[in-house]
């Protein structure tokens, strides 16, 4: 795709992806390609996607949307109708990768299923995120990750023993399902090297959810065990929890080997706790009944200081712990600072954004935030123009038909 609009290098620069998501994990996993130096040209609905309208906002700016559509191209296009249909198609036979996250048999009824898009494209890779993946008697469900979690088995291992299973405050799911989307779209870059042909990569949030239980299926399966929630406790380990501070914050103190545990004891000045059986081995203070004791040691030793001076002599006495961070003490934090994990972007209208930093970080060839996240439609002359070589006239034709929305013309009173 050649375009007016310049590209970040990086290495995934060459790899041109057509975009066909709403919310989370579709982005998520586009705006990891394109951190990278992938092209992506995100396709719309005349009315944007839904992730415009989430998180916070000043005045009428999404400040999500300015960052989990970084880096992208923006075209908005109404697939309802035979032109945009027509364009979607023709982007995409330009295209290396094709990512959505409908739910199943959308694409297949806009004529944009595999079987299609590969017979005109075949080194296309097409990834699809759902709920429940393409196959299988819960296929056809709609699919949240916070659903997806509930069925995954996440959800009954959240929160504290007394009480209803929690909800992960973040989108959990829908972040890692993008992580294995792109690795998947990436790994099947590899493999089309030497068949020359693409494939279809079926990401499931269910499947996504599940894989975190991994040390606990086979438990299952040999033992029977059915895990009970933990709370801010690491299972059969202690001490390894959030502590109370005086003024009113948490530390979390991860002891979890024989010497850490040793160093603790020495911060604690309490020598006796290194001769009493319950907490002579980590099996020991693993057991239930010990992990309760040796809590209820360490918060009343942690209640007697705050929690920064606690964390600094945790800290020098080499066991591993931290205050338990809010968001603002993140924007004061140095070691964010060092690793670029806040970075100033500029904005046409608020000057600038912050926003987190790329991850994962390569020594040679590392991803970079080259722009904020397009306004709604914001690169769709250049796309029609540069990528499917159309000429003003056609693309009048295309507006006037309600096909393509452009900035600056009338929104759609309403999208059935």
């Amino acid at each position: 795709m050649t375009s007016t609009t310049p590209q970040a290098a990086g290495p995934l620069a060459g790899i041109k992806v057509i975009e066909i998501c709403s919310t989370i994990a579709g982005p998520a996993c586009t705006r990891l390609l394109a951190d990278f130096g992938a092209d992506v040209i995100k396709i719309e609905p005349p009315d944007g996607d839904p992730v415009r309208q989430m998180g916070q906002h000043v005045g009428d700016i999404s400040l999500y949307a300015a960052s989990i559509l970084r880096n992208k191209r923006s075209i908005a296009l109404d697939l309802k109708t035979d032109q945009g249909r027509a364009i979607a198609a023709a982007l995409i036979d330009h295209a290396d990768i094709l990512v959505e996250n409908n739910r199943p048999g959308v694409m297949e009824r806009l004529g944009l299923d595999y079987e299609a898009i590969s017979a005109r494209n075949p080194g296309i890779v097409m990834v699809r995120i759902s709920g429940y993946g393409q196959t299988g008697p819960y296929s056809e469900r709609p699919g949240y990750g916070a659903i997806c979690e509930a069925v995954g088995g996440v959800r009954h291992m959240t929160g504290d023993p007394d009480r209803p299973p929690a909800r992960v405050a973040l989108a959990t799911t829908d972040y890692l399902s993008s992580v294995y989307a792109a690795f998947g779209a990436l790994a099947a870059i590899h493999a089309r090297a030497s068949t020359g042909r693409g494939q279809v990569v079926d990401v499931a949030l269910y499947e996504t959810a599940f894989t975190q239980m991994e040390p606990v299926v086979p438990a299952f399966e040999k033992m029977g065990t059915i895990p009970k929630r933990e709370g801010p406790n690491l299972p059969s380990m202690a001490p390894n929890s959030l502590y109370p501070t005086r003024d009113g914050s948490w530390v979390l103190i991860a002891a979890n080997s024989n010497p850490t545990w040793k160093r603790l004891v020495g911060l604690m000045e309490q020598p006796e706790l290194l001769t009493d059986p319950r907490f002579a081995t980590i099996q020991q203070r693993g057991r239930p009944e010990n992990m309760v004791a040796i809590d209820a040691i360490v918060a009343q030793w942690t209640r007697k200081f705050d929690a920064e001076p606690l964390e600094a002599l945790l800290r020098r006495g080499e066991v591993p712990a931290s205050r338990v961070y809010t968001i603002a003490d993140i924007y004061a934090d140095p070691h964010f600072k060092a690793r670029e994990m806040l970075q100033t972007v500029p904005h046409p209208v608020l000057g600038h954004t912050t926003q987190a930093g790329v991850v994962p970080r390569l020594s040679s060839t590392p991803g970079r935030i080259h722009r904020t996240g397009p306004d709604l439609g914001a690169d769709g002359q250049d796309v029609l123009e540069h990528v499917l070589g159309l000429d003003a006239s056609q693309i009048d034709t295309l507006v006037s038909a309600g096909a393509v929305r452009l900035p600056g013309t009338p929104q759609p009173a309403t999208q059935g």
